[in-house]
């Protein structure tokens, strides 16, 4: 399975500016035969919570045109994506679109990044989503749910081999990001894609402005990492062999090992 990860300088506000980066993307990653393109959080709009009020109503054509870019390059593609919940709430959505553009997947940002007031902005999601993907079985999470192992560890009983996490991590928290991803690849024995946003992106009064680190990264079932970015925009591949998942529990049981009757979380 070859991963393609294209980490991305966001225009906040400009969805349709960020959907032609994802099209280039989408294009330069079925030249290279990339079964998978991995994209970062709130791909198409960024984090402008009032402008994105206004882009409600214009959600499900974005998710469409993703759709399409997912057929005319018969690529998959993941990222997360502003979307329009029934209340009419903004939502922080994970989408998986496969070669064909059928959506397989959904998941709706469960933790909300309080210390940016996404509290305040955002419906949370309230169920985790393991899907198979073709590929393999995909649990997904969406950037600051990489701080709850626990979402991670229950993916993983769901029958979890990858994990995906679209994120917007800054600065200063560029050591937390990277032994955090290891870390959840480690304890659930998985490979773990963790793509994040680079650039700057200013935010309203009292929050300030997020500097994205990017140091998007994908790590194997034992924790090596295979691909790991700069700070800088850009596109890159890497081939993983799902097979590594069942060897590496295999000789180490720890899922096998547990003790889930006896550790649970209040």
């Amino acid at each position: 399975m070859k991963i393609a990860v294209a980490q991305l300088n966001i225009k906040r506000g400009d969805p349709w500016h960020n959907l032609n980066l994802i099209e280039q993307s989408a294009e330069r990653a079925s030249g290279h035969n990339a079964d998978l393109l991995c994209l970062p959080e709130m791909v198409t709009t960024g984090f402008d919570w009032k402008r994105n009020r206004q882009l409600l109503a214009e959600t499900s054509a974005h998710h469409q045109t993703v759709s399409k870019i997912a057929r005319k390059y018969q690529i998959a593609i993941c990222g997360s994506f502003l979307e329009c919940a029934a209340s009419g709430m903004p939502c922080n959505t994970l989408l998986y679109f496969d070669a064909r553009g059928e959506e397989l997947a959904r998941y709706r940002k469960v933790h909300l990044f309080t210390l940016f007031n996404e509290d305040q902005h955002v419906e949370a999601g309230r169920e985790l989503v393991v899907r198979d993907i073709h590929f393999a079985q995909a649990g997904f999470g969406v950037c600051y749910d990489l701080r709850f192992p626990e979402l991670f560890r229950k993916n993983t009983a769901m029958g979890a081999q990858i994990q995906l996490l679209p994120a917007a991590f800054p600065h200063p928290r560029l050591a937390h990001w990277r032994t955090l991803i290891q870390a959840r690849a480690i304890e659930n024995q998985c490979f773990f894609i963790a793509v994040n946003q680079c650039g700057q992106e200013h935010h309203e009064a009292g929050v300030g402005s997020a500097h994205y680190f990017g140091h998007s990264m994908v790590v194997d079932p034992w924790g090596d990492i295979l691909l790991e970015f700069g700070e800088d925009e850009g596109q890159d591949y890497v081939d993983i062999d799902l097979g590594q998942v069942d060897e590496v529990r295999r000789r180490i049981p720890v899922l096998q090992d547990r003790k889930p009757g006896l550790l649970f979380f209040g």
